[in-house]
């Protein structure tokens, strides 16, 4: 998988949301000011060639959804953003947000039972 550019990732937000959506729909849900139509369907082709985004044909006009799961993505964004950051180390990453919003113990000692809650239900699955 690849990792998506901030243009890509904000047209893949939405098709998540809507599941299904031909360009015009996608760049009602942006915000202003909104992008050109060109704009849009570039980013879209690259999606496609990214391997994100598929479409079914109405005639001469497309509606685009995603083949990619929206969880999958964020869990390979959050490893790259893990490894690429804190080396990996998820303590790393709980001392760091830990420090910079100011945390107490409380609020890290239940944060770490969330998380390891979270990795125990997985191991489940």
């Amino acid at each position: 998988m690849k990792e998506l550019t901030k243009a890509e990732e904000q047209v893949m937000q939405i098709l998540w949301q809507l599941d299904k959506a031909f360009v015009k729909e996608i760049i009602a849900e942006m915000p202003e000011p909104k992008p050109a139509y060109n704009t849009v369907s570039t980013i879209i082709r690259i999606l496609e060639q990214k391997g994100f985004v598929d479409h079914e044909a109405f005639g001469k006009t497309y509606q685009y959804f995603p083949i990619v799961d929206k969880d999958d993505y964020s869990q390979f964004y959050l490893n790259n953003f893990l490894k690429g950051y804190f080396s990996g180390s998820f303590e790393r990453l709980v001392s760091f947000f830990a420090k910079e919003n100011e945390l107490g113990m409380k609020e890290v000692d239940e944060l770490m039972k969330h998380v390891k809650k979270n990795l125990k239900e997985g191991e489940n699955e």
